[in-house]
């Protein structure tokens, strides 16, 4: 048996995270896999476990001054199935896993997983995301950019808990998400693209440009989309390789047994083509 708190409310969870060393848990759907030791075996836990995925004021998924707040224990399913999600994140978190995972995994327990490879990241990258944490102590506030800052490794504090995502109640003009797997179900990420825009006038208003399993983090870049920003859509086609080899040296993908590091970088180039391409055909 693994040892382990079951709080009934996120109150008393943070007062069990700030007097012990434990291991917060929702559906464990990453945790269970990393920690599996083979067929029959418990997992190898090395800390008690707190139980967070029932907590009710994990769950809540409201808009507030026009701003989507996400309990961190909503599930993928729960998000799915949410008329306030939008419909490009529904895209992406669609071809995650299998619908049986889907009905476990947290969207807080993927942004924790801090993989290169997580499905719902592009998307919160790219819309500046603001994860809520606290602690017995208080709150505090994170950009995800800042909360994730490697693989497998948070700026989450001992005594704390991921309890809130925000992110902004916007549908942007132009929205293109692929996801590069093996198959094109319950298919673990080569490699992900994320691109949106908005329009006015014949002129890119705004950009946001995202990928995923190509670097130690998700790659986006400030500086690229402001070069792009207020480029003429007639333009765009003209700027292409220029945009890409801006890109090129921040893809720094690995070689492992899912792909091989030049064909993650190549698809991955190939996509941005694909989106600045559809770009420049909107009227």
């Amino acid at each position: 048996m693994v040892d382990g708190f079951r709080p009934a409310l996120l109150q008393e969870a943070l007062k069990i995270r700030s007097e012990y060393d434990c291991t917060p848990i929702a559906g464990g759907t990453d945790l269970m896999v990393q920690k599996a030791r083979g067929f029959a075996l418990k997992p190898d836990f090395e800390k008690p476990l707190l139980f967070i995925g029932h907590l009710p004021e994990l769950h809540k998924i409201i808009i507030e001054n026009n701003q989507i707040h996400i309990g961190a224990g909503a599930l993928l399913t729960d998000l799915l199935n949410s008329k306030k999600i939008p419909a490009i994140f529904k895209e992406a978190i669609g071809l995650m896993a299998s619908p049986p995972s889907r009905n476990l995994a947290s969207i807080g327990g993927n942004i924790c997983n801090a993989s290169p490879a997580g499905d719902t990241l592009p998307y919160l990258y790219a819309v500046n995301a603001t994860l809520v944490v606290m602690s017995a102590k208080g709150e505090r506030t994170n950009p995800i950019n800042e909360f994730i800052t490697g693989p497998k490794q948070t700026a989450l504090r001992r005594d704390e808990l991921l309890t809130k995502i925000i992110i902004p109640n916007k549908i942007f003009d132009v929205n293109f998400y692929r996801k590069v797997g093996q198959r094109k179900g319950m298919s673990l990420t080569k490699a992900a693209f994320l691109g949106m825009a908005d329009i006015e006038n014949g002129k890119l208003t705004d950009i946001r440009i995202t990928f995923g399993s190509v670097a130690p983090v998700i790659v986006r870049s400030w500086e690229i989309e402001k070069y792009i920003i207020g480029t003429p859509l007639r333009e765009i086609k003209a700027a292409i390789t220029e945009i890409q080899n801006q890109f090129e040296p921040l893809l720094r993908p690995i070689h492992d047994a899912r792909s091989t590091a030049v064909y993650r970088k190549k698809v991955s180039l190939r996509l941005l083509e694909d989106f600045l391409k559809n770009i420049s055909k909107e009227k």
